[in-house]
């Protein structure tokens, strides 16, 4: 009897585990789509009609590195992004002009352009939804302003750095609804679906046929936006 409690102890325990792996599910490369929401000021409002900013943002990833496109319409913005090192390469092509520009940012330029912020004191609220397909679980944190923020987490799904949003590193899960701010402008992005599927590979070199520019020289030609 003793033998066969154990057989069903051992069995419920491997089962278990079966269940535990099945449902996270882990990727090293792929596409991540996400849903973009603007949260303008009025002043932004008055400046920014939001209807002509793009709805969504498709993110590759592989390993550590992701590539974001972005169709301005006149031009296309790439950026990629290595997420262990957290610096970057920024490629603007304008077809019309025939011009192509890089410009590579180090990780300090990186968290400039983000208003220099890092994000601490990852709380579970016990709040939970499903999103995108996903058991999500509310979290609080704060920046280092002590600003406080929210977001939407899942433990069913493991992205490699290149993959993962930045800030959240010391979040032991992995966000698929939060806000976001660049330029001092603040969005609410949120996982519309993710893909597996092998992309790049990237890099971070400066393509041929690129004429290499800074970042502050990129703003100017775009008005400093």
């Amino acid at each position: 009897m003793f033998k066969s409690i154990k057989t069903g102890v051992l069995a419920i325990i491997l089962i278990g585990t079966a269940i535990i792996a099945k449902a996270q599910k882990v990727m090293d490369s792929g596409t991540i789509t996400y849903g973009i929401e603007y949260l303008l000021t009025d002043e932004q409002k008055k400046q920014i009609d939001p209807s002509l900013l793009p709805s969504e943002s498709k993110v590759e990833f592989n390993g550590n590195l992701s590539k974001i496109q972005v169709d301005m319409g006149a031009a296309m913005l790439k950026v990629i992004n290595d997420g262990e090192l957290s610096n970057s390469l920024v490629l603007v092509d304008i077809p019309i002009m025939q011009k192509q520009y890089a410009a590579k940012l180090s990780k300090e330029e990186v968290e400039q352009q983000r208003g220099g912020l890092t994000f601490s004191d990852f709380k579970a609220t016990g709040e939970k939804q499903v999103i995108a397909g996903f058991n999500a679980e509310k979290y609080t944190y704060k920046d280092n302003n002590g600003v406080t923020y929210e977001l939407w987490a899942t433990t069913e799904l493991k992205l490699p750095k290149g993959g993962n949003p930045p800030g959240f590193n010391a979040l032991n899960a992995t966000p698929i609804k939060y806000s976001n701010s660049q330029d001092g402008f603040k969005t609410m992005v949120t996982l519309k679906n993710v893909k597996e599927g092998k992309v790049g590979p990237f890099s971070l070199d400066i393509p041929k046929g690129y004429e290499q520019k800074t970042m502050a020289e990129l703003k100017a030609m775009r008005g400093g936006q």
